[in-house]
């Protein structure tokens, strides 16, 4: 009976490490990341006010090219993704593919399966609904899922997009 026990308890500790699957979302390098929107004018021009909106922010590009960029606007790694989940709410992620790891290879949101898409390696990735976790493709089979940022109210009433 004792071996049957421990048998049982081996199998169960087996089962619950091989069935953890470890997502890697830090693969992208760390970078200053801060988006203000002001006003909540602001928030509805610039930012992504309903579900299943989106918009890219790439400082380098001046993307977009009529938000107020200012010398405390920084926009990560590759630049960010922000987007109106299936609810709603903002979240944001660095646009580079964790996969290809360059600033200027970045993802893109395909609206028809409304997934972001890898040009280079074509790893899918669940902006929407799964916090950038990944699809398909490459990132699916070693785990890197989007670098993650914080979208959260600042101190005077506005959002702001930061690392969290």
């Amino acid at each position: 009976m004792k071996k049957l026990a421990k048998l049982s308890v081996a199998v169960a500790v087996v089962s619950v490490v091989a069935g953890c699957d470890k997502l890697d979302d830090e693969r992208i390098p760390p970078a200053a990341v801060r988006i203000a929107f002001n006003t909540v004018h602001e928030w509805d021009l610039y930012g992504t006010p309903g579900a299943l909106d989106f918009r890219y922010f790439i400082r380098e590009e001046r993307v977009p090219a009529n938000y107020p960029w200012t010398s405390l606007t920084y926009t990560g790694f590759g630049g960010i993704l922000l987007v109106g989940d299936i609810n709603g709410e903002p979240r944001a992620y660095d646009l580079a593919c964790p996969v290809e790891c360059k600033y200027n290879v970045r993802v893109a949101v395909d609206m028809e399966s409304n997934t972001a898409r890898c040009p280079v390696c074509h790893s899918e990735y669940d902006v929407f609904t799964n916090y950038g976790h990944p699809l398909s493709g490459p990132a699916a089979d070693d785990g890197y899922g989007l670098r993650v940022y914080r979208v959260a109210p600042g101190n005077q009433g506005e959002y702001l997009v930061v690392q969290p």
